[in-house]
């Protein structure tokens, strides 16, 4: 019997596909040998992991068989946040274990790399780890040490992943930006790290069009003074550019792979925060905090193994492309697309998924909406049998999208929306294989992670919207941020709302079934009368509206201690903002939200601005109607169109100078 309040499910996996999911495997093996709850499903394995913290970790190396070179102490040595120590003593090799497919599977695909044409080029196991041995020597040759830091200038292309792992081999630590960010952008990156090595393309394909990348090269060759080497890959066919290694030339050598063996907490990589209103945070993750953290989610909650292809559409700027290639952990084949979402349709993403058999198919909830409102028929247009799970992320997946994806898509299809942050490389809450799927929910918090929603005063809330906090350590949390000798900015960043506990900054509810529903972030949250709301939520239910091709609703406390919500409006092509649209956004939000939710006023945009990763920016817009100073309310080389924020910044000018204003 279902209720308003307890909806049937959009979705409920099988007897046999719970049977056959390798979580299910996971806790029968954890109940026989670490004591795990038999019974219960998933609910009670989640509720054990989070009790039984050291345990449920111990089960997961063990289950995936982590080779450690030396023995561990003891799985936590210090739970305290931040600062948590885990698996003291011991040592091993993220990219050994990414690689260990190619000794029982040498001439399977690893990798199917494609671009524009959606025609997918299959690289080997055997042949990835070649160039990854051939690479690791060169680098070692050219005097890279442990620790040192590579950084990669490149799309999304098997170079990169061969990149990535032969620096992890020789203990060095990657970092990468995609190559459509301006040079600002990449330098305020890569400056923070100081790299010794850099791999670059001359250019990138996007949208049918070529673009050249050498000046911008040149540009970062001389404004990183600590270069010893730069490595160029011809993606558009141009010699090396001088003083430059050519790619072919470091790669062709036949040298075994060799991995140095790291402590658990050596760093593997620094990862971006978008970095709107500052210099980025350079957050950097452990070797073994990764493998462990990605292990799970990978072989666990996407259930993922050697059979499947998992293709998620990302760059190499964003922390999903780390993610996608912990896919090899698993042994499974890795999809990697290089080119426009939306080339030469916008069913691309559908075209390739087709084209590449994939299994498991990430997206953005944003890609999923623009398929919705361009009317793509997927199954109908595609084979897409071999689909199991859709995920998306990047932003919640609106009430629209789970129903648009079950009709156009499948209607035994699993719906993964996640959520977690670039902060963990990681979901806090999302894909459990064995769950059903309710529309507009995330199925669970994840295994060994004790998600909750607090109030103000730090008291947990069921059902209600409340911060979203961790109160235990992840593996994957981060172990330092680069250019923060005192630890104060990572501090701050985390843990000064709740210490000791980690605040991520987005509000979320937890339904009394378990199932998380995430609103938006919690740092730009609207604040009306006294009630939080979501901007998520506004948006969903504007953006249904034809007209409407996107919005962006900011609150600002007056200083008269008013409150004015405006909704600013880009509108499709052949719209046009008059008082009929304007009446009817009103009544969409009123109907399907509330009366406080319906905006002061509606306000006509050139466009939304976004962070390179194709987030909306709310809180320097925030900023800006303020009155805070463009240059001091965003950082330029975060946004992907400057310009359109000198709209706010105009628009805050004549609010303070009319009488209106007041």
């Amino acid at each position: 019997m279902t209720s308003a309040a307890n909806p049937a499910p959009l979705w409920q996996p099988d007897p046999e596909r719970i049977a056959a999911a390798r979580i299910t495997g996971f806790q029968a093996w954890a109940a026989e040998r670490h004591g795990a709850p038999a019974e219960g499903g998933y609910a009670a394995l989640q509720r054990w992991s989070v009790d039984e913290l050291e345990t449920f970790w111990q089960a997961v190396a063990e289950w995936f068989d982590i080779r450690f070179s030396t023995p561990y102490e003891r799985v936590l040595a210090d739970p305290a946040m931040p600062g948590a120590r885990w698996f003291p003593g011991a040592t091993l090799n993220y990219a050994e274990h990414a690689l260990r497919a190619a000794e029982d599977r040498p001439h399977d695909p690893a990798l199917l790399h494609v671009d524009e044409t959606h025609e997918p080029v299959p690289i080997s196991w055997s042949e990835l780890r070649r160039q990854v041995g051939a690479l690791a020597a060169e680098l070692r040759a050219l005097g890279v040490r442990p620790g040192d830091r590579i950084s990669g200038y490149l799309p999304n292309i098997p170079q990169a992943v061969t990149a990535l792992l032969a620096t992890a081999a020789v203990g060095a630590v990657w970092t990468s930006c995609a190559p459509d960010f301006g040079a600002r952008s990449v330098l305020d990156r890569f400056q923070q790290v100081e790299p010794v090595v850099l791999f670059t393309v001359d250019g990138y394909r996007y949208g049918g069009k070529e673009h050249d990348r050498t000046e911008t090269v040149a540009e970062l060759r001389s404004e990183l003074p600590t270069l010893r080497a730069v490595i160029h890959i011809p993606l558009l066919g141009t010699e090396a550019p001088e003083g430059a290694l050519d790619w072919s030339a470091v790669t062709s050598g036949d040298a075994e792979a060799v991995f140095e063996q790291v402590p658990f907490d050596h760093p593997l990589w620094v990862l971006y925060s978008s970095g709107t209103t500052g210099l980025p945070k350079a957050i950097v993750q452990s070797q073994g905090g990764i493998l462990l953290e990605h292990f799970k989610q990978l072989g666990l909650h996407c259930d993922l193994g050697p059979e499947d292809r998992f293709f998620w559409y990302t760059s190499t700027g964003w922390m999903m492309w780390n993610f996608l290639v912990s896919g090899l952990l698993t042994g499974t084949t890795v999809v990697l697309y290089d080119g426009s979402p939306g080339f030469p349709d916008t069913g691309a993403q559908w075209r390739i998924a087709e084209r590449t058999e994939s299994t498991l198919f990430g997206t953005s909830a944003a890609y999923v909406m623009a398929c919705r409102k361009a009317e793509v028929h997927p199954s109908r247009d595609f084979d897409l049998s071999r689909i199991k799970c859709v995920a998306t992320t990047g932003s919640p997946l609106p009430p629209d999208g789970f129903r648009w994806l079950h009709d156009e898509v499948a209607d035994d299809l699993w719906i993964a929306s996640v959520s977690g942050g670039t902060d963990v490389c990681s979901c806090f809450a999302g894909a459990v294989p064995t769950l059903p799927v309710h529309i507009g929910e995330l199925q669970a918090a994840c295994l060994g992670t004790d998600l909750q929603s607090w109030d103000p005063q730090g008291k947990p809330l069921i059902g209600e919207v409340g911060e979203l906090v961790v109160t235990n350590p992840m593996p994957s949390m981060p172990i330092r941020f680069w250019n923060d000798p005192d630890g104060s900015r990572y501090r701050d960043s985390y843990f000064e709302m709740f210490p000791g506990v980690w605040r991520h900054g987005d509000w979320i509810t937890i339904t009394d079934r378990g199932s998380v529903i995430i609103h938006g972030r919690s740092d730009s949250t609207l604040n009306r009368q006294g009630v939080r709301m979501g901007s998520a939520d506004i948006y969903e239910a504007v953006e249904r509206l034809p007209e409407i091709r996107e919005s962006l609703v900011i609150g600002l406390e007056e200083p008269n201690g008013g409150y004015w919500m405006p909704l600013f409006v880009h509108l499709a092509e052949g719209a046009a903002l008059d008082d009929a649209l304007r009446a009817r956004i009103k009544k969409t939000i009123r109907e399907q939200l509330s009366p406080r939710h319906v905006p002061d006023d509606i306000i006509e945009v050139p466009g939304v601005p976004h962070t390179l990763t194709g987030k909306r920016i709310e809180v320097p817009v925030k900023r800006l109607l303020q009155g805070t100073a463009l240059s001091k309310a965003v950082n330029p080389g975060s946004v992907d169109n400057l310009e359109l924020l000198r709209f706010y910044e105009n628009l805050a000018r004549t609010r303070t100078s009319s009488p209106a204003a007041d």
